[in-house]
């Protein structure tokens, strides 16, 4: 009521029924509001059986990162231990000593190297010394127009050859996995002649050296070089990846082309 007029300004009647159903109500809100704030606020973590966000990818990096370590630590107690044994004058073979066979006379060959022995041996240890590349027999030649089997090849990327070269079914190199984010080499100095994009096969690098070879690089997943750039070898240029749509998974699609025919890398690359 207006105190001054008495006027009634709001009524409103109470019985059992509207007093049940306005607490009822309240109730039902309240409850819904409590679960929606627990169910999807960070609030729940600090509720006993809630776990924590991310707690699974969380453990699952640390077991990956213990088993890693323990790893670690068992070739660095082995290591230690070798060590050890080398100081104290220990023989380091874990296996049983192997009984010699007594019954040819091995003491009396005698190995005598030829004069042309002596020289090849020396020109090869003399071009190989520093080199980290793999050198294959000059005889290797490539479509009947000379030959490659001379030059030495930096290996782009260690890992397991899944496919192998196969130009009958239109696969002219060699897919490689190895680990996640590994760099990618250059096989020999050359320039840069496509650093593309293409829907099939992702992140496509292409080098041309000399001797009128190519060196192609596959569904990387980024490229460290661009279109003109010279590069030498064992430079890295790429980062292995899985991009395009012909591709299966992590990996490096490599090709190697002679006088514009497709080569088998395996046959001048150790991989």
């Amino acid at each position: 009521m207006n105190d001054d007029t008495l006027e009634e300004r709001l009524t409103f009647r109470l019985s059992r029924l509207n007093v049940f159903i306005a607490l009822g109500t309240l109730t039902i809100l309240l409850i819904f509001l409590t679960s929606i704030l627990i169910a999807f606020t960070p609030l729940r973590e600090y509720i006993p059986g809630y776990s924590s966000v991310g707690l699974q990818k969380k453990l699952y990096e640390l077991t990956i990162k213990t088993d890693s370590i323990e790893k670690a630590l068992v070739r660095k107690n082995r290591y230690l231990q070798n060590l050890r044994d080398i100081i104290n004058g220990k023989d380091l073979s874990e296996n049983k000593p192997v009984e010699r066979d007594t019954v040819r006379k091995y003491g009396d060959i005698r190995l005598k190297r030829s004069e042309d022995d002596s020289f090849m041996r020396a020109d090869v240890e003399s071009r190989a010394k520093y080199s980290l590349y793999k050198a294959e027999s000059a005889e290797t030649s490539v479509a009947g127009k000379g030959s490659i089997g001379g030059v030495l090849f930096f290996t782009p990327l260690k890992g397991v050859i899944t496919n192998g070269f196969d130009p009958v079914n239109k696969h002219y190199g060699v897919d490689i996995v190895a680990k996640q984010n590994e760099a990618i080499k250059s096989v020999l100095d050359g320039t840069v002649i496509l650093s593309n994009w293409t829907l099939e096969t992702g992140y496509v690098l292409a080098i041309q050296h000399s001797q009128n070879i190519v060196s192609m690089y596959k569904h990387n997943s980024a490229i460290l070089v661009k279109t003109g750039d010279y590069v030498k070898a064992g430079e890295a240029v790429a980062i292995i990846g899985e991009t395009g749509e012909y591709t299966t998974g992590p990996h490096l699609h490599f090709e190697l082309w002679y006088e514009g025919k497709p080569v088998n890398p395996k046959d001048y690359i150790s991989f």
